[in-house]
């Protein structure tokens, strides 16, 4: 359980020397993470207690009560209340809790969370706010990293990329599906504060999702300034943040099968597959698309009415493939119902493009079921009810989440930038099929999600952590990348229409600026580097500028232990309830091979005519 915050301390080598040299000596990081993490428990279990702890407040109204919601006390005993997260916070005061007024306050919001039949959330929300807002968390912000020196040789790369290719077939060969895996980070996330909390508890939707909001934002204060943040928030290197919970939920959805079928299909085009491994590729693509599009597709309706399938996040069990305990925990917090999302079906169409599927469903023009869930100023800015980055303008983007056919929308809704990213992408991909050149509505949807982007880019905001929702800066500027190469491969008379105003060069030019100047020449870990290679490779920069990204990642081959050739990274995330990180080992595998695979194409390229590119033997 670990979360965004100071990256100084006393191990701040573990995963990567301060210097940012990288080091093999991966049995002594080890022994320096046991020591650290030791010396963090054997703290946070002996302080001094100062004030009344999470305990003290909540169990007299949520061990054992009488009546109420009885998914509040259930949540707070399984979730907060367990005999592990009791031993590490059961030392962790708040002196102003001493207050018996303030003390009072607090206690009647949640026995108003418990037992009002229609609370008042804004108003019970406010206490805990107040609390929220005495906390400091901030984000990553590595220190400059030395020279890189040359990159490594092609022959090294080749060998990673064939690793990590590998590392996804053993893995899908062993479970019969590529894993993710979910770790709760209960530091929470450095956006939420308390006026977004606010936010949150008045637009979700669902009372068991507002419920986990309350309490998980409640536990933060006493997490976030007790010894126990630095158990719960260890120290590291980069940006993205690894995964260190113990407990991790593996599970299958169609959005990381998209991600390892584009993955997989990049190392088949590499060439450097052995017969039997294109074979095997091939096999595990066809069965990542049919999982997309049949497993995981699910009909909705359009705003006019109009039936479409869509994919959605998690499947009906037992599709997503949690353990029978993860199942019924996940249930038991009140994360029973999952809707369909725009982006996971954004994603889905097109890894099942690029894979060569004909399924019918990829004929419907998704274009028209968007323009139902694109943001018009004055008409439809209500779809977003979670705006908690409202630091940037939302017009012309696309809300998440889409309503089921029985109306549910457990979440809210909320509207993230990268999402639109992969909307415009897969628009790309199908624009003959969808007719959207002659088609003006949908050519105006396209256009102001063009827009919406330029916005954001001329603003600098895509570089603000606080302008997601779901992903990293560094993972916005890969995924535009990977939307910028789809643009491109459409004839010029089609990209003018499009973009008129030539946002895409504006982007590309603010994206580069920043992966080249602020991204790499930073220490990185390794899914910071195989971003920022994504994003070098897709947007055509200068292969010698690839240098650092190369190091990082050749350097730590082998990281990973005994779990794959690289350890597990924050990919995307949620910050509500909490911050829950999704990663895994095997994710850094598709993002390094996808990364390096884009690297090696470059490098063996022949310099353009007029340019001093430099390509690499």
């Amino acid at each position: 359980m670990a979360a965004v915050g100071d990256k100084s301390g006393p191990v701040s080598g573990i995963w990567g020397r301060r210097d940012g040299v990288a080091r093999k000596d991966f049995p002594e990081r080890k022994w320096m993470s046991f020591q650290y993490f030791a010396g963090a428990a054997c703290r946070a279990l002996t302080a001094a207690k100062d004030g009344l702890s999470l305990y003290d407040v909540c169990d007299p109204l949520l061990l054992h009560p009488a009546g109420g919601d009885p998914h509040l006390a259930k949540f707070y005993r399984a979730a907060l209340g367990n005999v592990a997260l009791r031993s590490v916070l059961r030392r962790a005061g708040l002196p102003e809790l001493r207050d018996e007024a303030r003390l009072a306050r607090l206690r009647e919001a949640i026995r108003q969370a418990r037992d009002d039949e229609t609370p008042d959330w804004e108003d019970i929300g406010q206490p805990v706010a107040a609390l929220l807002d005495t906390i400091e968390l901030s984000h990553p912000t590595p220190r400059a990293a030395p020279p890189s020196g040359p990159a490594p040789e092609l022959v090294r790369i080749e060998s990673v990329i064939r690793d990590c290719a590998a590392h996804l077939l053993r893995a899908f060969r062993t479970n019969g599906f590529i894993p993710t895996y979910a770790a709760f980070n209960l530091i929470g996330d450095a956006d939420l504060r308390g006026r977004e909390l606010s936010m949150a508890l008045t637009g979700l939707n669902s009372r068991g999702y507002k419920n986990s909001t309350l309490l998980f934002n409640l536990a933060r204060v006493f997490i976030a300034r007790s010894p126990a943040r630095a158990l719960i928030n260890p120290p590291w290197t980069g940006i993205a943040e690894p995964m260190w919970a113990p407990v991790q939920i593996r599970h299958r959805s169609a959005y990381y099968d998209a991600f390892f079928t584009e993955a997989l299909l990049g190392f088949i085009e590499t060439g450097l597959a052995t017969p039997d491994e294109a074979v095997a590729s091939r096999r595990a693509i066809a069965e990542m698309v049919e999982f997309c599009l049949l497993t995981s597709r699910e009909e909705v309706r359009a705003l006019d009415g109009t039936p479409f399938n869509v994919v959605t996040a998690l499947a009906p069990l037992p599709h997503p493939r949690f353990s029978r305990f993860f199942a019924q925990i996940k249930q038991d917090l009140g994360f029973g119902v999952y809707v369909p999302d725009c982006d996971t079906t954004a994603c889905a169409f097109s890894a099942a493009t690029q894979a060569g599927s004909d399924d019918p469903i990829l004929n419907q023009p998704l274009l028209d079921f968007y323009a139902g869930y694109q943001v018009r100023e004055g008409t439809n800015e209500p779809r977003v009810t979670v705006p908690i980055n409202d630091n940037i303008d939302f017009e012309g983007g696309v809300a998440t989440w889409i309503d089921s056919l029985a109306g549910e929308r457990p979440f809210g809704n909320d509207l993230d930038p990268t999402l639109n990213l992969d909307i415009l992408e897969v628009s790309f991909r199908n624009l003959k099929r969808w007719k959207v050149l002659e088609t003006p509505q949908r050519l105006e949807t396209v256009r102001r999600i063009v827009f919406f982007q330029k916005r954001l880019a001329e603003s600098g905001a895509f570089a603000n952590p606080r302008s997601h929702i779901y992903y990293l800066p560094e993972l916005y500027c890969a995924y535009f990348g990977r939307c910028y190469a789809a643009f491109m491969t459409l004839p010029a008379a089609a990209r003018l229409a499009i973009d008129p105003d030539g946002a895409f060069d504006v982007i590309r030019t603010r994206v580069l600026a920043y992966v080249q100047g602020e991204l790499i020449v930073a220490e990185m870990n390794v899914f910071d580097a195989a971003l920022a290679l994504i994003a070098l490779g897709h947007l055509g920069a200068d292969v010698a500028s690839f240098a650092p990204a190369l190091n990082c990642i050749v350097g730590h081959l082998g990281e990973g232990g005994r779990h794959g050739p690289f350890r597990a990274y924050e990919w995307n995330k949620m910050k509500t309830p909490t911050r829950i990180l999704v990663g895994g080992s095997e994710v850094t595998s598709a993002f390094v091979l996808m990364g390096l695979a884009l690297a090696r194409r470059a490098m063996l390229s022949p310099s353009p005519a007029g340019e001093g590119s430099t390509r690499m033997k």
